[in-house]
């Protein structure tokens, strides 16, 4: 019998990334130069918004999609941060309202006006305070409408009740910085990665940690949860420093189900994941490539599909959420990649090729819609929903009716669970010293110079004086 290859008949075989033409892209945009590890960029169906490079705070863009011309130097901006902005969310259930977080240890819900920014934004609907460094990541609740969670630099999690617009819940269970955070899809695990190599699958409303993995062999940087598969796909560096994913069992951390190495490049790789395709998409910081694979429930569980490669490297990448998706053009996915060099945001569609233009229902399954499946107390209280599904044939361009309703507070101390976030502050890292140094250094160095300058001044002015005295008129 002749040996033949193994053939995997598969629907998504053969998706191809097309990328938008010039006049669909955003231009002119002064993309952050900031070196984080995050996005610095977020889409919805209506607006596109994005970290700016600015001078003496922190502000980002948001401009409308249908805005795709170039974007003037003096565009308006949400600028109310006093640090740099680390990352942007947007709400998933009301499209006008965004979630920001800073270097400056605030939390920040802003409103966007229909048709987008007139002028600059600087008054926050709500102002959260309740971190004691600076915050790093925010999350919005898959399921749930006003809990969003946020990471600091302080090591600590704290889960934010936005209709009291307090901090209701913390976790404290992590021992460095925490790099990523990810949902189930209820909502009912927050799955984590931190510095100190470990990645956590955590009870969020207990604070309790259910499965604890140490890496020593995969360093992790990001999780992703799989969909309802009850899987974790984290990406990190193997022993030799090559780019890594890994699988996991959510209920036994022990050891992975597969290692796979990519590459031996250095960016970061962000893994995204579309549950109704099943696809996992890889894009690596710094590089020019989207690599993709479809999850399968049995063995090799990872079947590597294709490759979207592009010379422009990304700095980050927002994601279009389903209903913002053109079924018409069989599109299951949608990226906004940051070009740096060029100050372009670029979008890139996966494409599925169908010869029939009706609705193709086998690649577009019903999906989490716009409406949220608890209130903030149902989920407190203990309740756990998926999320309301809708189908992108009829309901896709509906709009939700949910209006954001700040509350009235007076700010004082923040304590959750007997303790007062704002007095427990951790011991600084060795990066924030280095940096306050630096900082530092760099003040000393512009008011030595400002003391040169009045030094010039002062000499020119006494000679000036001189000169006047000695001139014949005065004599």
């Amino acid at each position: 019998m002749s040996w033949r290859p193994q053939y995997r008949s598969s629907k998504f075989r053969n998706v191809y990334g097309k990328v938008a033409s010039r006049e669909h892209c955003f231009d002119g945009i002064p993309i952050t130069k900031n070196v984080h590890d995050n996005h610095f960029c977020a889409v919805n169906a209506r607006f596109l918004a994005i970290v700016t490079e600015s001078a003496g705070g922190g502000s980002f863009l948001v401009i409308p999609l249908e805005q795709v011309s170039g974007i003037e130097p003096n565009y308006p901006k949400v600028c109310g941060h006093q640090g740099n902005v680390l990352d942007i969310k947007w709400n998933p259930f009301i499209e006008n309202i965004i979630a920001s977080c800073s270097e400056d240890t605030s939390v920040r819900i802003w409103e966007i006006p229909e048709g987008g920014l007139k002028r600059n934004m600087t008054e926050a609907i709500l102002e959260l305070y309740g971190h004691s460094r600076r915050v790093g990541l925010v999350e919005w609740h898959p399921t749930t409408n006003n809990i969003l969670f946020s990471a600091g630099y302080d090591y600590k999690v704290l889960i934010w009740n936005l209709d009291i617009g307090e901090p209701v819940k913390m976790i404290d269970c992590h021992t460095d910085v925490i790099l990523c955070m990810s949902f189930n899809t209820d909502g009912s695990l927050l799955a984590t990665t931190c510095k100190d190599k470990k990645l956590r699958v955590v009870e969020p409303r207990s604070g309790r940690v259910l499965q604890e993995a140490s890496c020593k062999n995969h360093r992790v940087n990001r999780v992703v949860f799989l969909g309802s598969t009850k899987r974790l796909l984290t990406t990190g560096v193997s022993r030799w420093n090559t780019r890594q994913i890994a699988l996991w069992d959510q209920e036994d951390l022990s050891m992975p189900l597969i290692e796979e190495e990519i590459d031996g490049l250095s960016g970061l790789l962000f893994p995204f994941y579309d549950a109704d395709t099943h696809m996992l998409y890889l894009a690596g910081k710094g590089d020019g490539n989207i690599r993709y694979y479809e999850i399968g429930s049995e063995k090799p569980y990872l079947s590597y599909l294709m490759e979207f490669r592009s010379p422009a490297p990304q700095k980050g990448l927002g994601v279009m959420p389903k209903h913002g998706l053109d079924v018409s053009a069989c599109e299951v996915f949608r990226f906004y990649k940051l070009v740096t060099l060029k100050g372009l945001i670029e979008p890139i569609s996966m494409i599925v090729p169908r010869r029939s233009e009706t609705y193709q229902e086998d690649i577009y399954p019903m999906t989490p819609g716009t409406e949220p499946a608890l209130t903030p107390d149902e989920w407190l209280s203990g309740v756990n929903r998926d999320p309301i599904l809708m189908s992108l044939k009829e309901g896709y361009k509906k709009t939700s009716k949910i209006v954001f309703k700040a509350p009235v507070r007076e700010k004082k101390s923040v304590v959750v669970n007997g303790i007062d976030l704002l007095e427990n502050v951790p011991p600084r890292t060795e990066n924030e010293l280095l940096r306050m140094f630096f900082r530092q250094q760099d003040e000393i160095r512009r008011l030595k110079d400002e003391l040169s300058q009045k030094d010039i001044r002062i000499r020119q002015l006494q000679l000036e004086l001189k000169n006047l005295r000695n001139s014949p008129k005065n004599n």
